[in-house]
């Protein structure tokens, strides 16, 4: 007759379950108050964690799953070590609320001025006089547009600040009514000039660049200007070309900030190897807005370069 369980052996596997539980719903991590909400006493986890099932990770997690935080574990985290009117921010907000493909090396965390944080490795805490309208369901995070342009300046670059708008509005985890909303309200702000041209660029494409501001370019730094704009009929349709130096073979493109999402960087592959192919003689430039309005001179460089091979004396 198999001899049925210990009644400590019972209680053991029964808080491993509720921890389990918990844990499953934050990426392997257990707020310890919620561990106390559903029956577990400290004794029980002190024995848990003496037993070196369970690892603490700070005054308030433990990690059920793994000796420390892990991947979206990490934001749970750091939102429970700092404090209950914690929110993620700025660039972890927007991971939090779907963004892919971006590296996050520090934990963004905003907390209100009268509240009390302690230094967790890590993480940097911003301490702010309003946080702002923040999500509070599931991971507690300022609304995307707000972190949106909060990230943005505390990017390490202004290279680092114009992908991050970019991808976030590709990826559509702002809209573009509400960014430029939300910065049409903005009054303080570093990189404003940066991220003026930027949020415009990206929400409106009539904010964008133009030929003009190119041809301006150019004859402030001693190029010469295109001669034209120009249309060539291919195979795959009527091209327009946005510049041309019909002199010296030298056509440049302006690609919007909308040219990668969707369908738009397959239709400029299409075109731009439609042209290549039967225009052999022609040299075909490529001019981002967003590349232009981080460094202008990079491609003012190469136009001066291909023009150069053309014939240009310089």
């Amino acid at each position: 007759m198999a001899r049925r369980p210990s009644t400590a052996a019972r209680r053991r596997a029964w808080r491993q379950e509720v921890a389990r539980r918990l844990a499953d719903r934050h990426s392997g991590v257990a707020r310890r108050q919620d561990l106390i909400a559903e029956g577990l006493t400290h004794e029980d986890i002190r024995a848990e964690v003496d037993r070196g099932v369970w690892h603490r990770a700070g005054c308030h997690t433990l990690c059920v799953s793994g000796t420390e935080p892990q991947g979206e574990g990490l934001l749970w985290w750091a939102l429970w070590e700092s404090g209950p009117r914690a929110v993620l921010d700025g660039s972890s907000s927007l991971v939090a609320s779907g963004l892919r493909h971006w590296q996050v090396p520090l934990t963004h965390v905003s907390v209100p001025r009268n509240a009390t944080v302690r230094s967790l490795p890590g993480v940097r805490h911003h301490v702010l006089r309003d946080p702002g309208p923040a999500i509070l369901v599931g991971l507690r995070r300022t609304k995307t547009d707000v972190a949106l342009i909060r990230a943005a300046q505390w990017e390490r670059s202004d290279r680092a600040a114009a992908t991050l708008v970019a991808m976030t509005v590709q990826q559509r985890i702002v809209s573009t009514s509400a960014l430029m909303d939300r910065w049409d309200r903005t009054r303080r702000c570093a990189r404003r000039q940066l991220l003026d041209a930027v949020i415009r660029d990206v929400c409106d494409g009539s904010h964008s660049i133009n030929e003009l501001d190119v041809v301006a370019a150019c004859r402030a730094h001693g190029i010469p200007a295109p001669s034209r704009q120009s249309t060539r009929i291919l195979d795959a349709g009527r091209v327009y070309l946005d510049l041309f130096w019909d002199d010296y073979g030298v056509h440049g493109e302006i690609q919007g900030a909308h040219h990668q999402w969707g369908l738009h960087g397959v239709d400029d592959a299409v075109r731009g190897n439609a042209l290549a192919i039967s225009q052999r003689d022609l040299v075909s430039l490529q001019i981002p807005v967003l590349g232009w309005r981080l460094d202008p001179t990079i491609f003012l460089d190469q136009i001066a370069s291909a023009l150069r091979r053309g014939g240009w004396a310089g």
